[in-house]
């Protein structure tokens, strides 16, 4: 009993959303930490940031123990691929760096830590699912940016090599040139070199342009946006139902309160019988 009682309060810590934002707090300071680590700092300071790590790593583990015992399936706790995640990051961090062959590692994985902002924030956790879920399509419509961006490689480099074999030498760099030219970094001038020896060669930039900038990309944040609006109702839907479900468990409560007053009412009468 005492400890179903404790799974309870862990619950409750766990869902409380005061522990949820002094871990998000946590997780930017550790942030903080990491990016301070890269500066020439006196040693003083080295030594206050390294205790200041050991002191977050702490923080990030008795949130996860909470989190593990809080939970009332213990055995689905590690199915879950966040609840993993948090895990290796949280062992890796215990593991001392400092004179280690695996310091490099250790260092990156430290890192890796600001990752967990997404394991803690649910609406962080939607958008990354919906991204995840969108890559199938993404792929395909990927792929024919690809043999687009590759047709036209070859079509510049057949053309523009003598003009500029630095942007157009061969088909790889060619396909270079065109990733500036599709995030419009100093394309004209790229364009106006083209133009000096083939005049109509803005043809080539601005159908380049409307397919790949205009069309493909916008292609690409039409799916992102149609399987975010997806999960959202999923999510939306799957919080509708908890009312339902806290309903029901009233009107349990409730028919076995009524019960035990029957039962009650009865024990009386079979006495006087």
């Amino acid at each position: 009993m005492n400890t179903l009682n404790l799974q309870k309060r862990f619950l409750a810590l766990r869902s409380n959303k005061g522990f949820e934002l002094f871990v998000v707090a946590v997780i930017l300071f550790s942030a903080v930490v990491v990016g301070a680590k890269t500066y020439d700092l006196p040693e003083s300071m080295l030594t206050l940031v390294a205790w200041l790590d050991h002191f977050i790593t702490v923080i990030f583990l008795v949130e996860l123990i909470v989190r593990f015992i809080g939970e009332e399936n213990k055995r689905h706790f590690f199915k879950n691929g966040w609840n993993i995640f948090d895990t290796i990051i949280v062992v890796a961090s215990l593991i001392p760096v400092n004179e280690s062959e695996m310091a490099f590692i250790g260092r990156l994985l430290r890192i890796f830590r600001v990752l967990r902002m997404v394991s803690i924030i649910p609406e962080l956790r939607v958008l990354l699912n919906s991204l995840l879920k969108a890559l199938p399509q993404l792929g395909y419509v990927m792929l024919l940016m690809f043999i687009i961006f590759y047709i036209y490689a070859a079509i510049g480099a057949t053309l523009f090599a003598s003009i500029n074999p630095e942007l157009w030498g061969d088909i790889s760099i060619s396909l270079l040139t065109l990733f500036r030219v599709m995030t419009f970094e100093d394309w004209t001038d790229v364009m106006y070199e083209t133009m000096a020896v083939y005049g109509f060669s803005w043809i080539y930039y601005l159908t380049f342009i409307f397919l790949t900038a205009f069309a493909f990309l916008n292609m690409v944040i039409g799916i992102v946006v149609s399987v975010i609006e997806k999960e959202n109702a999923i999510e939306e839907a799957a919080h509708s139902t908890e009312p339902t479900m806290a309903d029901l468990q009233s009107e349990i409560q409730s028919l076995k309160a009524m019960v035990s007053q029957l039962a009650k009412h009865d024990e009386p009468n079979k006495g006087n019988e």
